[in-house]
């Protein structure tokens, strides 16, 4: 038998048309998983990447996902909210073939050379060779479903159905009563199952036979049907103690479980966001965007999971960082829209115009339950300076020795010098620069220890020393009207006691 070429194969959609023409091409059928085990090889052997788009996964899920698939394994993502578990099952798409035959009417996808279905067998029976089939693209054959407690066996497998009893007047006996569930109608597709755990025992005991010998049993029907299906599962570990949990016998049956995890430093999270952010591309203002300011929107996130007032089990998703750019940036349009500017640069305290993409994706433990979600987030924002501040500059000390240069000395006396120093919401670009350019002190501490800096990225630089000085409690920061104020801890103490 003539080996076909890939070429002809994606070609076959276009002039094949009968079971008959089917096989005078040569065409030989095979299961999903080895249609996927023999892409992927394909891929690896042109160093082609087959899972475009996916960041930070390159040397840990990604080498074990094909690995997977090079098993022909079911596969289960286990890991927190917003580690692209659904995405990645999504890319395996990719791996099938563009096209493949089905018989021309079957509601599971029969293989035209090897139908499982009463219908399809009826065809091929009937028609013989010149059973009409035609040509499934691989879009098509993905399948998801979200596990919720109300999901039943008959959603999932099928049921008996009445009224094609009725209709074509079959009694209960006949198998072409029978009405197919979500999984049958996948048969030769990828079928994902979201959140595993909120599925119900009873109903993740019927898949065993399905993933162990891949048949199905509809209301005692005595049914061998060999499905052909790529499972994939996901699922979040929390999951197993809070709703509900993955019965053994079923993880048993699941060939590779894979760990997820989040970006390993901002370098990736800034990938992940710049890709993923929905930015309006219809903006009439020219923003510019500080590198570290995009390097603090990502390292809220990183505080996140590590903060004692979040349920980091509960996970900080991905999502919220790339929603908080996506506020931080509508922030310094809508300052535009008001004051009439044309063109801004991102200020630090647009920073706080992420706060409502922080506030509804992240799960407070009591003791930040008690301090309330605004002052989380606000400490979420603070944590974030204060750690990209010892990043770029020498560490603040709350002692130090006699004689011994503070490095932030010449800021904080032009402070007990000058007494307050106030910056506006609505300041103009010109009005913001020039106020934060009276702080001649600041230039001094930015040129020796970021010498590299951009010009246009110090302004927000300077701005981002005052509010990292006010974490570390060497400035005192006030809301006023519209904007805030700065002053020296010292003057603000004794302006308590002013008359």
């Amino acid at each position: 038998m003539r080996i076909i070429k890939k070429k002809e194969l994606d070609n076959m959609h276009t002039t094949i048309k009968t079971i008959k023409e089917l096989k005078a091409a040569g065409y030989i059928s095979k299961s999903i998983k080895d249609e996927l085990r023999a892409n992927l090889i394909e891929n690896l052997k042109n160093n082609k990447v087959s899972f475009d788009g996916i960041h930070g996964y390159e040397n840990t899920v990604i080498p074990q996902l094909e690995r997977a698939i090079l098993s022909k394994h079911n596969i289960n993502f286990l890991g927190l909210r917003g580690q692209a578990k659904t995405r990645l099952a999504r890319l395996m798409v990719q791996l099938l073939d563009e096209y493949i035959p089905v018989i021309e009417g079957s509601e599971i996808n029969d293989d035209p050379l090897n139908p499982i279905s009463a219908y399809g067998k009826q065809q091929v029976l009937q028609y013989g060779d010149e059973t009409i089939i035609s040509w499934l693209h691989r879009s098509n054959r993905f399948y998801e479903k979200l596990a919720t407690p109300d999901v039943t066996i008959s959603d999932l497998i099928g049921d008996i159905d009445p009224i094609k009893a009725s209709n074509l007047k079959l009694n209960y006996a006949d198998e072409r009563v029978i009405h197919y569930g979500m999984i049958p109608r996948a048969n030769r597709c990828i079928f994902v199952i979201n959140e595993l755990p909120d599925l119900q025992a009873r109903i993740q005991v019927a898949l065993f036979n399905i993933l162990e010998e891949g048949d199905i049993q509809i209301r005692g029907f005595q049914l061998r049907m060999p499905l052909d299906l790529q499972f994939i599962f996901t699922a979040n570990p929390e999951d197993y103690t809070n709703r509900g949990s993955i019965v053994t016998p079923l993880k048993d049956r699941i060939g590779s479980q894979i760990l997820t995890h989040y970006p390993e430093n901002i370098q990736i999270s800034k990938t992940i966001t710049k890709q993923e952010a929905k930015l309006q591309t219809n903006r009439v203002y020219e923003i510019y965007i500080p590198e570290i300011a995009k390097d603090l929107v990502e390292q809220i996130a990183f505080e996140a999971r590590t903060s004692e007032y979040v349920d980091n089990k509960s996970g900080i998703s991905t999502r919220m960082s790339i929603t908080a750019y996506e506020n931080l940036l509508s922030t310094a349009e809508y300052r535009c829209l008001s004051s009439g500017s044309q063109n801004t640069s991102i200020r630090f305290a647009d920073i706080l115009g992420v706060i409502p993409s922080i506030t509804g994706k992240i799960e407070l433990v009591y003791e930040g339950e008690q301090e309330g979600i605004a002052f989380v987030a606000e400490s979420l924002i603070g944590n974030a300076a204060k750690t990209l501040f010892a990043n770029h500059f020498p560490e603040i000390k709350k002692l130090k020795h006699e004689n011994e240069n503070d490095p932030y000395g010449e800021v904080l006396d032009w402070f007990f010098e000058n007494g307050s120093f106030e910056l506006m919401d609505d300041a103009s670009e010109k009005d913001y620069n020039t106020l934060l350019n009276s702080i001649t002190p600041l230039d001094s501490l930015i040129s020796k220890y970021i010498p590299e800096i951009e010009i246009k990225d110090r302004f927000f630089m300077k701005e981002f020393v005052l509010w990292s000085l006010v974490e570390n409690k060497k400035l005192n920061k006030q809301r006023i009207s519209k904007g805030f104020s700065f002053r020296d801890t010292f003057g603000d103490y004794l302006s308590k006691f002013e008359i």
